[in-house]
């Protein structure tokens, strides 16, 4: 059964032994970050802090911070299980005759249940701040490093739409300035950067509103990178198995938010209006530099009675946020093999930090094939800013970080392997010596071809009999020594 919301989703985890209630006095600035940065780094428990200075509201954290949970939270026992899913779905072959059709039906509307319904209340709307009311201050935002710029909200499903009325939701982070007005954070290839161009060409304001706490299909889906047009509720009530309960904002025509979330921030963004954000201990391992973004202003404060604060805390990795990086490979892998079906699997290292660095392994058929699947993941969606890639043939694991290295550097001539080109990185890419654009590697790890120019002879793996393999490994569990 899907989670109804966060509530569903604490008490799962809290059954299973896995959350802990800080009753301690704890302060959101910085103290929260280091309880859960050691928390995180330990593989240990989601905390749920009771007694938060400053605020009547608690606040949970590291809810994604293991795999187990996260996929507790997505509903499946192995993040794999959503993709396959997927995958099956996308290789349905078109039915030819009348009761093929028929067959169909059952899956069709299976699919027709996924997108998202339209409600006239929810809790979210419990209570409701507007006009002097309203009071950022309220909510137990974090300080989460010592050089931030200041209290951010970093958990978010931030909702926009298009002038055209195409909806987008997107985890942006956004910057306390005072009680009623934020920075939103986000980057020139977000599509919530692109809504923003388009109502700014027209002069007019923009309607956003910040839904912090909820199920975590819907909080995952944030995260996910859905093209353009494509609405992150529709792959929520996908995951969740049942469509996600949209309520009407109370102070922006136009925009709905999850019914089921704790807290709704509304307002809107004005035109031409920035004002200098940041600086921000970020997921690269690095504070980004401070810089102008365009500036929220809140006309409503919506929350559930007794609302919980949902957040997470990014910085050096291992970090919560690492799952859910885990969770998107999985889930779009079946959509990079329809793209590019010689991809056999592929892993975004934890040391890549979603973006620096990409394993790949395909089943090769032509010279230069791994030069063609470099080019192809540069100018694809969200993966084209990935600044190394590195490709192995279709035997090796690349979940094995040793046995990628290993083919690199047993596989590689690099005068003659390595594929340097030009091309976008995500803005938070502190080395690139341009904004928005970087140097990036290929590195062809596969066997070489003879039609590749390789004339001298491939050798063999080392590879034990199998006959000899079996009898010593029955030996050796005789032995109580495998």
């Amino acid at each position: 059964m899907p989670f109804e919301n966060l509530r569903d989703y604490l008490n799962a985890i809290e059954s299973r032994g896995e959350l802990r209630r800080i009753k301690e006095k704890v302060s959101p600035i910085l103290e929260i970050t280091e309880w859960a940065d050691r928390t995180v780094k330990a593989k240990g428990p989601a905390l749920l802090f009771e007694n938060v200075e400053g605020s009547s509201i608690p606040v949970a954290i590291n809810l994604f911070g293991t795999i187990g949970r996260t996929s507790l939270g997505l509903g499946v026992k192995d993040l794999n299980d959503i993709g396959n899913e997927i995958q099956a779905l996308l290789h349905q072959r078109p039915p030819e005759t009348i009761i093929e059709k028929l067959k169909m039906v059952p899956l069709l509307l299976k699919i027709a249940n996924y997108p998202p319904k339209k409600v006239s209340s929810g809790p979210c709307q419990d209570v409701v701040y507007t006009g002097d009311k309203v009071d950022l201050g309220m909510l137990p935002a974090l300080k989460c490093w010592p050089d931030d710029g200041g209290r951010y909200f970093t958990l978010t499903n931030v909702f926009t739409r298009d002038p055209h009325g195409l909806p987008n939701c997107g985890m942006y982070r956004v910057q306390i300035f005072d009680k009623n007005t934020a920075g939103m954070h986000w980057h020139m290839h977000h599509d919530g950067a692109r809504h923003f161009r388009e109502w700014e060409k027209l002069g007019k304001r923009m309607p956003v509103a910040v839904a912090i706490g909820g199920d975590p299909a819907v909080v995952f889906s944030a995260t996910a990178p859905m093209p353009p047009g494509i609405d992150e509720m529709f792959l929520a009530g996908f995951i969740r198995k049942k469509p996600v309960e949209m309520v009407p904002c109370v102070s922006q025509p136009g925009l709905h938010v999850p019914a089921q979330a704790e807290i709704i921030i509304e307002g809107y963004l004005e035109p031409g209006e920035r004002r200098r954000e940041g600086p921000f201990g970020d997921h690269t391992g690095f504070y980004s530099l401070a810089d102008d973004y365009p500036v929220f202003h809140i006309t409503a404060i919506t929350h559930r009675k007794n609302p919980i604060y949902q957040t997470i805390v990014v910085g050096m990795p291992p970090m919560e946020d690492t799952c859910l990086g885990k969770a998107t490979e999985r889930i779009f892998l079946p959509f990079l093999k329809l793209t590019l079906p010689e991809i056999v699997d592929y892993n975004l290292p934890e040391f890549g930090v979603f973006h620096n660095c990409a394993f790949f392994s395909i089943k090769k058929s032509y010279p230069q094939h791994a030069r063609k699947l470099m080019h192809a993941i540069w100018g694809l969606g969200q993966i084209m800013f990935t600044k190394i890639i590195i490709v192995v043939d279709e035997n090796v694991n690349v979940h094995n970080q040793d046995e990628v290295l290993f083919h690199v550097g047993a596989n590689c001539d690099f005068s003659r392997d390595i594929e340097v080109v030009k091309g976008p990185t995500d803005i938070l890419d502190h080395a690139s010596q341009f904004y928005g654009w970087t140097g990036k590697l290929g590195i062809d790890a596969t066997r070489k071809w003879k039609d590749e120019g390789f004339t001298r002879e491939w050798p063999d793996y080392i590879v034990m009999d199998p006959a000899v393999k079996k009898k010593v490994a029955d030996q050796m569990k005789n032995l109580g020594l495998a």
